[in-house]
Parts: C-alpha cells; sequence; structure tokens
C-alpha cells in the first residue's frame, strides 16, 4: 500500500510541478513585454499560501487540478459605447488543457468578477450570452489601474501576445523533450532480444478460444527441434540471426522446410533443425496492432510458425530517437482529441455497460495516479523500470499539456492565439486597401464559447474521473 501511494505521489508532484512551469512559461515572457500580472497561482479554489512579491501574488490553491496567470487588460474596450469607455477584462489569463491532466483557465476567477446578475438587469433585451461579454470588459476594466494602460495585454502587438500564449504551452514540449531524452538515453527502451523467452507446448491458430494445450494438440516445432528458454540465436538457414524480426521472416517464408538452426546454451553452441508449422496467424501493423478489414474483424494468414518468443531487453537509444519519439506522442494525442467525441462515447458506454476501457484512450487524473500507483506496487517489476515507467507517464502528460492547449478554442491557450492572428490579418487587409485600422479583436464576443467550453470540459472530466472509478483502464 505504502508502494502505491508513493507512485501517487510522485505523479502527483510531477503534475504540479509541470503546471507551474507552465504558468512559468506564460509569466517569463508576459513580464519581459511589461504586462502588468497580478497572480501566478497552482490550483483552484481556496488559497493555501501565498506571498507577495512586487506587484504579483504567487500562491497555491486547494484543488490542484490546474493553474493560471492574471494578467490586466485581457480584452479591448467596447469600441461602441457611447461613453467610449473602457471595458476589458482582466484574469482570464491562461489556459484550459485536457480536463484529466492541465492547468485550467482562470474561469473560476473571472467569475468572481463578473457581475452577471447586475449586467442582465441593466441590458435585460441583450439577453444572456451578450451580457457575459459586457461583464467580462467590465471586469477586465477593473483590473487596469490609473497610468496602467499601456501595461494591458490587449496592447501589445500581435507577436507578442501570441509569445506570451505559447509560451506555456512551449514549455510542457520542451519538458517532454527532456524526460523523453532521460527515459530513452539514461534507461533505454525493451526491444526483443535474440534470446529465447518463451517456447510454446503446441500450436493454436490465431483465432483458437483454446487457451491450452492438450494431448491431442501437435507439439510446437520449437520444442520438437530441442530450443530452450535462454537460448541465443546465432544462425538460420547459414545466415546470421541479427535481430528477432530477421529471424521471425525467415521462419514465417519458410513452412514446411527444415531449417539449420545454431544457438548458444550454456557458453557453446548447440547445432537444431527446425522446420516451421503452417498456421493462422494475425496480421500485425507496423505500429504493433492488429490489422482488421472493413467490417472490424481481425485479418489473418497462414505463415510458419514455430512456437518461440523472444525475451526482452533494455536498449539505450541515441540523441536522434528523442525528437521522433515525442512526435510519435504527440501524433497519438491529437488523434485521441481529434476523435474525442467519439472517445467519449466509449468511456460512457464503458462506465455505464459491459464494454471495456480502451488503454488507449483518454483517462483522467485519477486514473493516472491509480496506474502509476500500480506500478509502483508491483514487486516483479525491477525498481529502474518501475523509475522508467513513471517518467513515461509523466513525458505523456506534458505531450498532452502542449497538444491539448494549441486547439483554437477560449479558454485555451491556442484560442487566445487564434484571435490574434485573425487581428493581424484583418488589420493587414485594413493597411493593405488603405482603410481605417479595425482595431484589435474583440476577443470578449466569444465569452459564451468559452463558457460552454468550461461547461463541455468539466462534463468530460466528472465522466472521466467516474469511469477511471468504476471501470479503470486495465493495463496489467
Amino acid at each position: 500500500m505504502l508502494a502505491f501511494i508513493l507512485g501517487v505521489v510522485i505523479i502527483a508532484l510531477g503534475l504540479a510541478v509541470s503546471i507551474g512551469l507552465h504558468e512559468i512559461g506564460h509569466l517569463l515572457p508576459a513580464k519581459l513585454f511589461g504586462v502588468k500580472v497580478t497572480q501566478y497561482m497552482i490550483g483552484f479554489g481556496p488559497t493555501v499560501w501565498s506571498k507577495q512579491a512586487g506587484e504579483t501574488e504567487y500562491g497555491v490553491k486547494a484543488i490542484p487540478l490546474g493553474g493560471y496567470i492574471s494578467m490586466i487588460g485581457m480584452f479591448p474596450p467596447d469600441r461602441h459605447r457611447p461613453d467610449g469607455g473602457s471595458t476589458d477584462i482582466g484574469p482570464l489569463a491562461d489556459t484550459a488543457d485536457a480536463p484529466e491532466t492541465t492547468s485550467a483557465a482562470d474561469a473560476p476567477a473571472t467569475a468572481r468578477r463578473m457581475p452577471v446578475g447586475a449586467s442582465a438587469a441593466r441590458n435585460g433585451s441583450t439577453g444572456f450570452f451578450q451580457s457575459l461579454a459586457q461583464d467580462a470588459r467590465a471586469a477586465s476594466a477593473e483590473t487596469i489601474g490609473p497610468g496602467e494602460e499601456e501595461r494591458a495585454f490587449y496592447r501589445l502587438p500581435v507577436f507578442k501576445r501570441i509569445v506570451i500564449m505559447l509560451g506555456g504551452p512551449f514549455m510542457n514540449l520542451l519538458l517532454a523533450v527532456l524526460l523523453y531524452g532521460v527515459l530513452l538515453m539514461g534507461f533505454g527502451v525493451a526491444q526483443p532480444s535474440t534470446t529465447i523467452g518463451s517456447v510454446s507446448e503446441c500450436v493454436l491458430p490465431a483465432t483458437s478460444a483454446q487457451q491450452s494445450c492438450t494431448a491431442d494438440d501437435a507439439a510446437a516445432p520449437g520444442a520438437e527441434a530441442g530450443i530452450r528458454p535462454g537460448d541465443r540465436l546465432v544462425s538460420l538457414d547459414g545466415a546470421p540471426v541479427e535481430s528477432w524480426a530477421a529471424f521471425t521472416e525467415v521462419v514465417r517464408a519458410n513452412a514446411g522446410q527444415p531449417l539449420a538452426l545454431v544457438v548458444e546454451r550454456d557458453g557453446a553452441e548447440v547445432a537444431l533443425t527446425v522446420t516451421p508449422r503452417l498456421t493462422e496467424r494475425y496480421v500485425y501493423a507496423d505500429d504493433g496492432t492488429v490489422q482488421e478489414d472493413a467490417d472490424g474483424q481481425a485479418i489473418t494468414e497462414d505463415v510458419g510458425f514455430v512456437g518461440v518468443g523472444p525475451a526482452a531487453e533494455t536498449v539505450r537509444q541515441p540523441v536522434t530517437a528523442v525528437l521522433p519519439a515525442v512526435g510519435d506522442n504527440v501524433q497519438a494525442v491529437a488523434g485521441v482529441i481529434i476523435n474525442l467525441p467519439q472517445r467519449m462515447v466509449d468511456v460512457a458506454q464503458a462506465a455505464f455497460g459491459s464494454e471495456e476501457r480502451d488503454p488507449n484512450g483518454p483517462i483522467s487524473v485519477v486514473g493516472v495516479g491509480r496506474v502509476a500507483g500500480e506500478i509502483a506496487s508491483i514487486d516483479e517489476i525491477p525498481l529502474a523500470n518501475k523509475a522508467a515507467s513513471l517518467i513515461g507517464i509523466l513525458a505523456s502528460l506534458n505531450v498532452a499539456l502542449f497538444v491539448f492547449n494549441l486547439i483554437p478554442l477560449l479558454p485555451l491557450d491556442g484560442g487566445h492565439v487564434a484571435g490574434a492572428l485573425w487581428e493581424a490579418v484583418r488589420r493587414g487587409f485594413a493597411k493593405l486597401f488603405r482603410r481605417p485600422d479595425p482595431g484589435p479583436v474583440d476577443m470578449a464576443k466569444f465569452m459564451p464559447v468559452t463558457f460552454a467550453v468550461v461547461i463541455v470540459l468539466g462534463a468530460m472530466s466528472a465522466l472521466l474521473i467516474y469511469a477511471d472509478i468504476v471501470k479503470p483502464v486495465s493495463f496489467f
């Protein structure tokens, strides 16, 4: 139990550090560009600890599921107000990330500063959603003190706003690269070796429901040939065995053909003869998954089969393997996000039905903590492998933070970036056609979208947490 708790604590601390560094990625360029930052907070809810340093309050809140920084003047003034007054929003400062792992927007702080009821009373005819934008501008205006107008976020040039918003995701990407570097170059990756790890007693077709051998089943060719666990493959059919894949390729292509096999056993070479048997096996894709036909049925083929499996060995990777590994993870996370509606349907069906959870699907912070705890508590896993697994989890979490934050919806970082880019396009066209400067994009108009996104993320978080409690993903 203690090991389980330790695994959970390690991941929780690692996630907190990742979120904290994400916010620093926003904080540093904001201060560099002269924006006034009033708060830097890790977590949400009641403040547990805080300290004022200069003009910024640094602190930790009770619910460690995100973080934010509060910058003044996030939204431009309403240019259509009769009095010409400024009604900007301030502390909708940061990004909402993946509900299970990421730092969220300063939506709670914004909500506390928005007198929605008062605005609705003043502007009853405008409706609830228009009042959201008006209240956002009013809240923003309150954050800008006398003489601070030039330090408002919305007054920055477009490229500086983009740098601030991308600073957080970039920090997570940098962390992911560093963690993958430690994982691949320091610990290595488990790969099939040329040493025999297992020898099957019999040959069963891939589609067979039979789980064990019976007296009526024919013995596997490897067992018949005298191959034993621990034997190291030296040569097959006269050619040196350089890899397990090369060995498998020759076996699959020579069903019914006797092959000369040399193995190293107890320091001596032993000559054997093995005859692969034609049997039904699954067809695998490059990523190791079973290929399926148009009807979703697993594809099989008849190939040569010996009935031996490789022992795994940990091989340290070169530095050139780090970025491709991060890229593969980014692609995998992006695939999950693109198919997120269907993924969430699958999660709901598993949580409230009899289906199993997809181990490659979305998972909440509760599920991540449970997996980390299980890894830490399994005695059969060596300590180095446990450490490598936990580092891999943290690396994947940072990739998720990076990718999810780039979604072009408020209150995510990508939403602010999209708004800044649209502003650049508008002003560019205005300059090109010699039209008046249209001014900054009124991002407050997108507050209804922000409102909807926060509700959807909250609902997904609740569903994932519930599913991870009643129907957790099974990795072991």
